[in-house]
């Protein structure tokens, strides 16, 4: 039985008692709750055993009795108490076998409560600290949420129940490592880092970690309360007293990025600019794109190369078309109560957007829920998001929302822009699109023309070869290939798609 117990747990336990009654064998709790269960005979009906079970063990909890046996006409139900010290409210095992018993039976079922009651307590704590463990998996996942959408105060509330504080500035990087290796790597950039890296597992790629990196090491203020032993400080206050024995804590994001990248093979890292916490977002696209660089590089580590923010460049009349543009959207009502409201729709759009069918993922919800709040965006803003233009200016749109400092009044030009191609006529924004197309000029002569196609067919693959005449393998080669001279991402979403067609937008506008 110990041995049993030692390979296989209470399962298997379990199974070698129901298989020698041929019968049923389970646990339950004192209120007949079947908590596992296991039936040695394809043939034997189990929901009846169950039935019988649970009204037995009901009967022990009630006669507070050390075993109970519970006869019918057919088959015995026998029981015993794995814990004797629980006041008879602890887990029962239960053996259910038709009549006549085989003989021993009783016997064998003493000799199985020991080992079953070790097995069993053993993977209820394991349980408990899987639970944990998602429970804390979950709270980081929604702290970075609340960050990505600008909700910074929760953000900051729901993280002080956790570990390490918010840091700000910060760099993003996003982590990408071979199946199985997440939580592996995670633990190796907790100790790198000496525990101050804010790390979540993405909820959209199951091989991604998304790191939340302080962009410089700063020392504590004497005064300021430290963590103690067993937090991000160490035992004397001194920061970074996690980092491994030996080791320095990588300072910032790009050296904890090398580090990584350095340390676990086939791990691939991209970092983002210094930025603002409430840019965390930004940021994480930045990260996003290189990534993309990276996996082209042979030391699998990449940062992200300077350039301006569309959002930065619009101006008062972009901040005022954008609040027009969004403005049957903030202001919806839901008819109904359980009804998405203007919050929700707004989150879930700006999830799409970025994440495209994974905002399922992302949002946890349903992909009928999600088709069916993006019609009523769809139908709310006057728009069609299924096309690249369309989610072009709801994107550009939502990032200026976003960019709160950005001033809504400026001299002379109090008027708001009627469409999109007013904004992208602005000399700044011109600038912008040019600086963004310096790269695709020098990718090579089929570059803008692949670009330019794969836009216009809705940056679909099947539509945009049969346009350029050639496979769609061949397409996503392309693709793939201008994904490392862009230092973009272009197939992977977050995608550099939107930028690219405001940036082709608005040089054609120019040369109109």
């Amino acid at each position: 039985m110990y041995r049993l117990a030692r390979s296989g747990g209470s399962p298997e336990l379990l199974r070698r008692l129901a298989q020698r009654a041929e019968g049923w064998a389970g646990i339950l709790d004192a209120d007949g709750t079947v908590l596992q269960a296991v039936a040695g005979n394809a043939r034997w009906p189990g929901h009846e055993a169950a039935g019988l079970a649970a009204r037995a063990a009901r009967e022990l909890t009630a006669r507070a009795a050390g075993s109970y046996s519970l006869d019918t006409d057919a088959c015995a139900a026998l029981l015993l108490p794995l814990d004797r010290t629980a006041g008879n409210h602890g887990p029962v095992l239960a053996l259910v076998a038709p009549k006549p018993l085989p003989g021993g039976l009783s016997t064998l079922m003493a000799d199985a409560v020991m080992p079953l009651a070790l097995s069993w307590a053993s993977e209820s704590v394991e349980r408990k600290r899987r639970r944990v463990d998602l429970a804390e998996s979950r709270g980081r996942e929604a702290v970075l949420h609340l960050l990505m959408t600008g909700q910074l105060s929760i953000a900051h509330q729901v993280a002080g129940a956790l570990r390490p504080k918010l840091p700000d500035p910060v760099r993003v990087c996003v982590v990408e490592c071979s199946g199985g290796q997440r939580d592996e790597v995670a633990r190796i950039c907790t100790d790198l880092s000496g525990g101050r890296t804010w790390i979540v597992r993405c909820p959209v790629y199951a091989r991604h970690l998304i790191l939340i990196v302080p962009a410089e090491k700063k020392a504590e203020p004497e005064t300021e309360r430290k963590d103690g032993p067993d937090g991000p400080d160490g035992p004397d206050g001194t920061e970074g007293a996690g980092a491994p024995e030996g080791t320095e804590a990588p300072e910032g994001g790009c050296a904890l990025g090398l580090a990584v990248a350095g340390l676990v093979e086939d791990c691939v890292v991209g970092v983002s600019e210094e930025v603002r916490l409430p840019d965390t977002a930004t940021a994480y696209q930045q990260a996003f794109h290189a990534l993309a660089v990276a996996r082209g590089l042979p030391g699998r580590h990449a940062e992200f190369g300077t350039a301006p923010e569309p959002a930065l460049v619009v101006g008062a009349a972009g901040a005022r078309w954008a609040d027009a543009l969004l403005a049957p959207l903030l202001s919806h009502l839901p008819r109904r109560s359980q009804d998405p409201g203007s919050q929700e729709l707004s989150a879930t759009v700006a999830s799409w957007l970025a994440f495209s069918s994974h905002a399922t993922q992302h949002l946890k919800i349903h992909r009928n829920t999600l088709a069916a709040r993006l019609k009523l965006v769809g139908e709310l803003l006057g728009l069609d998001l299924n096309r690249v233009s369309d989610q072009a200016a709801v994107d550009l749109a939502l990032r200026i929302r976003a960019t709160p400092a950005l001033p809504r009044t400026g001299p002379g030009d109090a008027a708001t822009p009627r469409d999109l191609d007013t904004v992208l006529r602005a000399p700044g924004v011109q600038d912008w699109a040019v600086q963004q197309l310096r790269l695709v000029d020098l990718a090579g002569p089929t570059a803008e023309e692949t670009l330019r196609t794969w836009l216009r067919c809705e940056a679909q693959l099947g539509p945009a070869a049969a346009e350029l005449g050639i496979s769609v393998p061949g397409t996503r080669k392309r693709l793939t290939r201008l994904e490392a001279q862009l230092c973009r991402s272009l197939l992977q979403t977050p995608s550099a798609r939107y930028d690219l067609w405001l940036a082709f937008r608005a040089v054609d506008l120019a040369a109109a």
